[in-house]
């Protein structure tokens, strides 16, 4: 299979971030690690795939928007393979590191306090068009595809209005599907937009 040119540009713009570690970045009571992935299929503007997480009575991301992902195992060797392990689990989508890896971005932590205190590590992805997700775990409602180029219309930027024990708070958000993608996700997709280039869909033989 020939590979597409934009996997090859984004592989090399994300080259230049530093690598995922896999040591502990915070020693501190409470904190853990986890990995989110962000997979791209191939279209003619590649796509990115969302989940919505189920409603769950407890959950600080109940009903939100996200990226496959969670937290790491004692038997994941590597946050990478707890992110290849979070999107099969989650959307049956079966990746390799071989294949399908692209590279990483610049951890990220959630802001607020009211939410489990994580270092969560951003893979990247590129996968066929013929790629296929499902809602394939009782903690996914749905699985979304949105393209690059609808994340970066000024259309689909909005504000969410959140409720925060301290009070409510209004944060920048991608509206996809009539549902809102905010906080630590909308960080992830903001700085993935700013490092991926704009690259044309190959042209067909």
């Amino acid at each position: 299979m020939t590979r597409d040119p934009r996997f090859t540009a984004l592989k090399e713009a994300l080259s230049a971030q530093e690598p995922a570690s896999d040591a502990p970045t915070d020693n501190s009571e409470g904190s853990g690690q986890a990995s989110v992935s962000l997979v791209l299929r191939e279209a003619s503007s590649l796509e990115v795939l969302l989940i919505r997480r189920a409603e769950v009575a407890g959950d600080p991301w109940s009903g939100q928007m996200a990226l496959p992902g969670g937290r790491r195992d004692a038997g994941d060797p590597t946050l990478l393979a707890t992110a290849i392990r979070e999107t099969a689990e989650e959307t049956g989508v079966v990746l390799t590191e071989s294949d399908n890896l692209l590279g990483s971005l610049d951890r990220a932590s959630p802001w607020t306090s009211h939410v489990p205190k994580l270092s969560i590590h951003p893979f990247v992805f590129g996968v066929p068009s013929s790629t296929t997700a499902m809602a394939d775990s009782p903690e996914v409602q749905s699985v979304h595809w949105a393209s690059l180029e609808t994340l970066r219309d000024p259309a689909s930027q909005g504000t969410f209005e959140y409720a925060l024990p301290t009070g409510s708070r209004t944060f920048p958000c991608f509206l996809i599907d009539g549902q809102a993608v905010w906080g630590l996700t909308y960080r992830i997709l903001t700085r993935f937009l700013e490092l991926a280039p704009r690259a044309s869909p190959p042209t067909p033989r």
